[in-house]
């Protein structure tokens, strides 16, 4: 859902003054100034206030706030749930109870005045297509577009994100690369490790050595991009019938001394 003119939803809390618009100054008092009383667009206290009065609303409702991420609410009824994701006038929402969805438009549209944008199947980069056997999470556009940004769309394609006997570390004594593009390259496959767990431990590996990058680290980086033009459609599946639990992975490495 969309919520409209979101930031005119926010009220202020401190004494702000604003002179009158043009067409609208009063000819009687025309060195008067107008007190606000709800926030406007290009205030920057608006996102911050629109922000405090949507919590605020949700936390009166029984939803309570992610502890990592502070955009997320959650709200559990019984065996079920309801996740909401905030972001600035755009809202998120999914449950595994179709009841408790509709009661939370029927809230939020009580409040607010809101727009439904039906099913969602893009968003910020993520591309969601939903079935009967489950949702697929993918970046595939996003992932072209970064190819075609670093001029790597006719690269030739890895097996692999790194190389088995890649090692990196300062590198002091190799050339320096352009600082400001390795950054860039490094942004662009952070954002993707969204839905892209494969590539998450060497990106953060070339994430390490941005302050002073240097020609091995941008070559581990665009090895990275060599295997994404390979693995374009790849992405994170969630079967419908398969259970919430957690499960992480760790990798033990033991140093045998002689």
């Amino acid at each position: 859902m969309d919520v409209k003119s979101a930031f005119l939803n926010g009220f202020v809390n401190e004494e702000i003054y604003v002179s009158q618009p043009p067409g609208f100054e009063d000819h009687k008092y025309p060195e008067h100034v107008y007190k606000l009383k709800k926030t406007l667009y290009g205030l920057k206290q608006a996102p911050r206030q629109w922000y405090e009065r949507l919590s605020h609303f949700l936390l009166s409702h029984e939803y309570e706030r992610g502890k990592v991420d502070k955009t997320l609410f959650i709200r559990k009824v019984d065996y079920d749930i309801i996740l909401v994701q905030i972001y600035v006038d755009g809202i998120v929402f999914g449950s595994s109870n179709a009841k408790l969805c509709a009661d939370f438009v029927k809230t939020m549209q009580g409040e607010f005045e809101m727009s439904m944008m039906g099913e969602l199947s893009f968003f910020l980069g993520l591309q969601v297509k939903q079935s009967r056997e489950g949702i697929f999470v993918c970046q595939s556009k996003y992932c072209k577009d970064i190819l075609k940004k670093f001029e790597m769309e006719a690269c030739k394609v890895a097996a692999t994100p790194m190389s088995t006997n890649c090692y990196l570390g300062a590198d002091e004594a190799r050339p320096e690369v352009n600082q400001t593009m390795y950054r860039g390259l490094i942004g662009s496959l952070l954002y993707l490790t969204a839905s892209r767990p494969d590539i998450m431990f060497v990106v953060f590996l070339c994430a390490r050595f941005q302050s002073c990058p240097k020609e091995s680290h941008l070559k581990a980086a665009k090895r990275i991009m060599k295997y994404l033009k390979g693995t374009i459609s790849m992405g994170l599946w969630y079967p419908s019938h398969s259970p919430i639990h957690l499960v992480g992975y760790f990798t033990l490495i033991l140093q045998v001394a002689n």
